[in-house]
């Protein structure tokens, strides 16, 4: 016996309608697997549960126990799949994200008043992620990253990039000289920072003839986390090469300022991991899907070279769904 449950179906189908005949033609089924459900039934209990005459069909004492408690059973899973299709389409409870800073603050939290009114049995803890760590699991449900992603067996969806730019502080800039060109960064020194994926120590990036250029300083200090690695380019450590939407308040507040701009760095792929299992979590599809519009809605589409090939993402049109390429080691997704 096969399926359990679709045995208990045919066999109180049968007992209600009194007929192996007519409870075979209301399920869909020939009359011989009615009946062959029957026996394998009675075979695995080890007794019989309907007696059977040429004129009447009629429940033995346990066989009359045995139905009432497959009403009882069915009616369960009846009631348990139908919730379960309810919180697909109306997803529920706690969700756990975790996000860089200025994802949030650019992309995000101006929004959740409309992820709230669209999923609004949904509860959102946001976690400020300032470093490349690996949470998902257990703590994380779902984790938006910055960089190239190491292998590994998360799923992943592509959902934008992000542009950078080449800045320090004034007070730095005046003690190293203002390089005109990646030339001139011989004497310079950068701040190492490991918050964002596949990026090497002290390694800045620059898009020349049509290509990337890689250009590896020395550096007193590295750091794993993206306020950190702003507050040590505001505090003179080195050059930094941070996303426009995180340094741009600090550009405009003059406390850090912008060199290099024929150069800039290539665009910072934007990715949403999470843990690959049989079935997508409802709360994380829901999210997943709605900072993949956001993306799109907020203009931030792809730029530059690297990100067009291995790391990169672009929306044909506005509202369009976009489909993501394979990582390494990783499961990409629509």
């Amino acid at each position: 016996m096969d399926n359990p449950i679709r045995a208990m179906r045919i066999f109180t189908r049968i007992v209600e309608m009194n007929s192996f005949t007519r409870a075979a033609q209301a399920l869909g089924i020939s009359r011989a697997t009615a009946t062959r459900t029957v026996q394998e039934l009675e075979a695995a209990l080890g007794m019989p549960l309907l007696v059977r005459t040429t004129r009447a069909l009629r429940a033995t004492p346990e066989g009359d126990a045995y139905y009432r408690r497959c009403v009882s059973i069915t009616a369960d899973v009846d009631e348990l799949e139908a919730s379960i299709r309810g919180a697909a389409l109306h997803p529920s409870g706690p969700l756990r994200v975790e996000l860089p800073a200025s994802v949030a603050g650019a992309i995000v939290l101006a929004a959740l008043g409309e992820f709230h009114a669209r999923h609004p049995d949904l509860e959102l803890m946001l976690a400020m992620a300032g470093r490349a760590g690996d949470r998902i699991g257990d703590a994380i449900d779902c984790s938006v990253r910055l960089g190239a992603l190491p292998d590994s067996s998360l799923v992943a969806r592509r959902l934008g990039s992000l542009e950078r730019v080449t800045c320090a502080s004034p007070a730095y800039l005046e003690r190293f000289g203002v390089p005109r060109t990646p030339d001139d960064l011989d004497a310079h020194r950068a701040v190492a920072g490991s918050h964002v994926f596949g990026q090497r120590p002290a390694e800045l990036e620059f898009v020349m003839d049509d290509a990337v250029r890689k250009v590896q300083l020395d550096g007193i200090v590295s750091v794993d986390d993206e306020q950190a690695y702003l507050a040590c380019g505001v505090h003179g450590l080195g050059l930094i090469q941070p996303t426009r939407v995180a340094a741009q308040p600090l550009i405009d507040a003059g406390r850090l300022r912008e060199v290099l701009p024929r150069w800039q760095p290539d665009a910072l792929a934007v990715s949403a991991v999470y843990v690959k299992r049989p079935h997508v979590s409802p709360g994380v599809r829901a999210f997943v899907d709605w900072i993949a519009e956001r993306f799109v809605q907020a203009g931030y589409e792809q730029a530059g070279l690297a990100a067009a090939g291995a790391v990169g993402w672009r929306p044909a049109l506005p509202g369009a769904v976009a489909a993501g390429d394979r990582y390494s080691g990783l499961v990409a997704v629509a």
